[in-house]
């Protein structure tokens, strides 16, 4: 499993512009059943993406694709996590 931080870097200001272009990426990225959750970083630092399913190459070839990494509007930092316990609605991310 990973949680993957996007940070806004110094091309902020292109985000509303590749806004709609990023939302598809996501939306894809839940759709192939590779993202668990979304959300953003506050205060207005950026993203965050709680990904499963896929290698550590794989989700960086996705993160790539995302219009907003292409664009340098955000940088990215992986951090892989092996989970060993979780609540009953979690199991799931055990196996």
């Amino acid at each position: 499993m990973f949680i993957v931080l996007l940070k806004f870097s110094a091309n902020k200001a292109q985000a509303p512009r590749l806004m709609q272009a990023h939302n598809d990426w996501i939306r894809r990225g839940f759709d192939q059943g590779v993202f668990l959750l979304t959300g953003s970083l506050q205060p207005n630092l950026g993203g965050s993406i709680l990904a499963h399913k896929t290698s550590r190459a794989e989700l960086e070839i996705r993160l790539r694709e995302d219009p907003f990494v292409a664009e340098s509007v955000v940088t990215t930092e992986i951090l892989e996590v092996a989970p060993s316990r979780a609540s009953e609605p979690l199991q799931f991310l055990l196996g």
